[in-house]
């Protein structure tokens, strides 16, 4: 007898909860956790795995569903993300968050299309990632309101008449803010001189030395965590003069790192500063600290990044659409995701026609090379 309830109580425990009569509800997290973006891509899902840690579960046409995220690495490769999208759809998601990097989320964009689920983009902040559909939302600000922000301070904060700006060859979001930057910064009188560098390059102390030759007083390099890090040590060896600009995905730890004891100045605009909001920054480094995993995932400290912010608000807003919606089903979520107006830790989130995020401010910061943390420097608005 014994022998045989034994039996069933293994037998119970290799039954999926589902038919224990748990409700669970999928939510798709489509970032990458590889290539050159990989870093900036776990710090994102690290802001989702914290929410999901204080509120796992949500209440959906009455019941209560458990709250499960299912994860899909892009790998940073505009020709992977399909396949991690049609791994999330085969999954059956409600609902994907992502991605850190605009030309993995267009280039996933189509799957989630075919398969009417709904997605929301966190950080992606090229146009392109929303327009001409329907069922990709966005949380973050975009390039075109990005770039004229930088591209004011530049001009009217620091002075800069000329400027040099270097993107990745084919990279959405590099190629996408530069564009904008120049179309500002020229507005304003400026005068650009723009490169363009190929994926997999280490080495741009010539791109370095251009700059300097064509009397830049500030360097735009709006590219990944991994090219900025390197582009920061090359210009501290070149002892160069101008400021270090570039846009949200500079805005990490490693950069702080790269710039720390040395004469490079770096100047970011970002989605939030660590400060902002006290009770979220206590929670989050204290949820860091004791999950190693995670710690490392942010690069060995518990420095708060933008990115990370984004994320946790990328999921309140995917849970406020599943109450609306009622259902788990992705087209009713589709059509709630419309209505969400919802207040968190990085602002109030309302979408406009288009699906994006109603944004009107950035927060600018600097790297301070002697603390090795970044110093508020100011929030700014296109207008200004």
């Amino acid at each position: 007898m014994k022998k045989i309830i034994a039996i069933l109580l293994v037998a119970l425990m290799l039954v999926p909860s589902f038919a224990l009569g748990e409700n669970i509800v999928k939510i798709g997290v489509f970032e990458p956790a590889s290539g050159d973006s990989g870093a900036g891509g776990k710090q994102e899902m690290l802001g989702m795995q914290y929410a999901n840690s204080i509120q796992p579960t949500v209440e959906i046409g009455g019941e209560t569903y458990t709250v499960e995220l299912v994860y899909a690495d892009n790998g940073s490769d505009q020709s992977k993300a399909p396949s991690a999208a049609q791994q999330l759809v085969s999954e059956g998601v409600s609902v994907v968050l992502g991605s850190y990097g605009s030309g993995v989320s267009i280039a996933g964009s189509p799957i989630f299309e075919a398969a009417g689920v709904p997605a929301i983009g966190v950080t992606c902040t090229n146009p392109q990632v929303t327009a001409g559909n329907t069922h990709y939302f966005r949380i973050c600000f975009l390039d075109p309101f990005q770039g004229t922000v930088l591209a004011n301070y530049a001009f009217q904060e620091l002075g800069a008449k000329t400027a040099y700006c270097l993107a990745e060859n084919g990279n959405d979001y590099d190629v996408g803010l530069t564009h904008y930057f120049t179309e500002a910064f020229e507005a304003l009188g400026g005068t650009v001189y723009s490169e363009t560098f190929p994926n997999g390059t280490s080495d741009f102390t010539s791109y370095l030395s251009n700059a300097t030759a064509f009397g830049a007083e500030v360097f735009f390099c709006p590219v990944s965590i991994a090219y900025s890090t390197q582009i920061i040590n090359q210009a501290a060896s070149q002892n160069v003069a101008y400021p270090i600009m570039g846009g949200d995905t500079l805005d990490s730890n490693k950069v702080i790192e790269a710039a720390q004891g040395t004469n490079v100045s770096v100047i970011v605009s970002t989605f939030y500063q660590e400060g902002g909001s006290p009770e979220f920054d206590e929670g989050f480094k204290a949820w860091l600290n004791e999950n190693s995993e995670a710690l490392t995932n942010n690069g060995g400290n518990d420095m708060i990044a933008a990115v990370s912010v984004m994320g946790y608000d990328a999921y309140f807003t995917a849970l406020e659409a599943l109450k609306l919606a009622g259902s788990t089903d992705p087209q009713a979520v589709m059509e709630a995701l419309w209505n969400v107006d919802y207040t968190g830790v990085s602002g109030r989130i309302v979408f406009n026609e288009i699906g994006d995020a109603n944004r009107d401010s950035a927060y600018i910061k600097a790297a301070n090379a002697e603390t090795g943390a970044w110093d508020f420097v100011t929030m700014q608005t296109v207008a200004e």
